[in-house]
């Protein structure tokens, strides 16, 4: 049996085998040792890694839990999934057969251009390898993907695709404002007559002949719920517990809307007379980040390490298919600056009235205050910023639980509303609890599309009709659905984190709310359901202090 010293060394060989196999995923955590890289889709690499993955799972297998520390146990459980997770996605989920998703979701350029980690010409180097490697990755998936492909995957692929070379013409264009276009406009057109012909060749051949069938099935949707969080209790569970949390919304709805003496679709549709105008969407966000910044600070909510910086910025065309919002947040190997980015979709110029409308009034004034909570302040920019501020082990820097990281984001909106956020305005939690049924209906669409053999056009009707969304929001969350089952990760998290809130606030914390956020935070991105143990190992401590 190895032991704690043999975790050690292990820890550097299983962190370096997950960058190989994700080495964008490496440079979005601040290791700029793998600039510029691809993934190696080519079946005889994925197979040598699935190899290389199985033994290191061996070696972790051998280490006796006797022989470590409880904080290391931790951290040789998260390296155990994050393998497990891996050869999941390569063997029984089968991505690089089924999506051609995968295959374009690697080629985002955003951390050369939107990060000065380094100087303009090393980045711009970087730029210009990937770009290079574009032609070898496309190939690659065309030899790869084995048709008949699910429809929604080939539908979003080209969405996503249409994308890309706007998002490379940005690159350029920030590299001949640095004097540095040359070195990536070669690059751009090898890369974009590659991706041309990828596109043609999935609109032509794959998309008449793509199937509607795309489901993980009850198997191995029980099988994601383990290797993503650790969770062997029946999915039927989850789905419980997101019903019970959708009837609690619907029911604290009904609740205001008595109140007002008013149908809550009435209270509901109050959100759209604060709509923001089209070009202003980005300076609203902006105001909304100072201001959830000094709610943090003025109500005692968590610590903020400083020096902190939030940029706002438009959503990379890239991006704009799948996304309302997001946070481009400074990694933990990040030595140099804490600035994080937050992308919010602006109207798309292309759109009809009708679709104009409906995107602003997803984005009404207390719908996007909502919004910036969960992605800036005190959510995933604040959870970025007490990750580099913790001496964390290697395994805790690499390895995320998605329900802790969407969770804790999702469970500070609901803290901001019972702070006191919008002065108490029943606007704000109005947008709140929509925001809520939004990822309670994620929840049960993610386990009636992939369990239950629900359709996409019932998951549509299911957001319209308990999340109140209008047609094509509906619609976007439903598909996301096919490709995204784990975004019952947002409920999922926020139920356990108020779990834990509620058994340990008040004995260890003192009641501190800081106190005890401060020590959530403190842990990395662990999954979920260890949560309670962490907090119960720790010392207790007094009201007003930290731990």
């Amino acid at each position: 049996m190895a032991d704690s010293a043999g975790l050690d060394a292990l820890e550097t060989d299983v962190a370096a085998a997950l960058f190989e196999v994700a080495p964008t995923w490496a440079v979005q955590l601040g290791r700029h040792d793998y600039d510029g890289r691809l993934p190696d889709y080519a079946p005889a690499a994925t197979a040598s890694w699935a190899t290389r993955a199985r033994g290191l799972l061996d070696r972790l297998a051998a280490i006796d839990d006797a022989t470590l520390p409880a904080d290391r146990r931790v951290d040789r459980f998260l390296l155990r999934l994050a393998l497990e997770g891996n050869l999941f996605d390569l063997d029984e989920a089968r991505k690089l057969e089924t999506n051609p998703m995968t295959y374009l979701s690697v080629l985002s350029l955003s951390p050369y251009i939107t990060r000065e980690y380094a100087p303009a010409g090393p980045r711009m180097e970087a730029v210009g390898r990937l770009l290079r490697g574009v032609p070898r990755l496309l190939a690659t998936g065309r030899a790869r993907l084995q048709g008949p492909l699910p429809k929604p995957f080939v539908e979003l692929a080209l969405s996503i695709g249409r994308g890309l070379p706007s998002h490379f013409e940005e690159a350029e264009k920030y590299a001949a404002g640095q004097g540095l276009g040359a070195s990536v406009t070669e690059a751009r057109a090898v890369a974009e007559v590659a991706l041309a012909s990828f596109l043609v060749w999935l609109h032509q051949e794959e998309l008449p002949r793509a199937v509607p069938e795309f489901a993980l099935g009850a198997e191995r949707y029980q099988r994601l719920l383990f290797v993503r969080e650790g969770i062997e209790a029946p999915y039927a569970d989850i789905r419980k517990a997101g019903t019970a949390d959708l009837a609690r919304n619907h029911a604290r709805l009904a609740e205001i809307a008595a109140r007002e003496r008013a149908p809550i679709s009435a209270v509901i549709a109050r959100l759209e007379h604060e709509l923001p105008v089209p070009e202003k969407i980005l300076d609203e966000a902006a105001a909304f980040v100072e201001e959830a910044r000094a709610f943090v600070a003025g109500h005692d909510l968590a610590t903020i390490p400083e020096p902190t910086r939030c940029r706002v910025e438009e959503t990379p065309a890239w991006g704009r298919a799948t996304t309302t919002a997001s946070m481009d947040q400074p990694g933990p190997f990040d030595a140099g600056s804490a600035e994080g980015i937050y992308y919010v979709t602006t109207v798309d110029p292309a759109w009809s009235d009708a679709q104009r409308r409906e995107w602003l009034r997803s984005l009404s004034r207390p719908m996007l205050r909502n919004i910036t909570v969960h992605e800036v302040y005190p959510g995933h920019y604040l959870q970025a910023l007490h990750l580099r501020l913790h001496p964390l082990s290697l395994a805790r820097k690499v390895c995320y639980s998605p329900s802790f990281v969407e969770g804790w984001a999702h469970y500070t909106e609901q803290l901001a509303i019972e702070a006191g956020l919008g002065n108490g305005s029943d606007s704000a939690e109005v947008a709140q609890l929509v925001d809520a049924l939004l990822r309670d209906c994620r929840l049960l669409a993610s386990v009636g599309l992939h369990t239950e053999g629900k359709s996409v056009e019932w998951a549509t009707k299911l957001f319209e009709t308990e999340a109140f969304l209008d047609p094509l929001p509906a619609q976007r969350e439903a598909l996301r659905g096919t490709f995204d089952p784990e975004y019952f990760c947002y409920t999922l998290g926020k139920l356990a984190i108020l779990d834990v809130r509620h058994r340990h606030l008040a004995g260890r914390f003192g009641g501190s709310l800081r106190a005890f956020h401060d020590a959530v935070l403190s842990f990395g991105c662990p999954p979920v359901g260890l949560l309670d143990g962490l907090l119960g190992a720790l010392p207790a401590v007094s009201s007003g202090s930290t731990p």
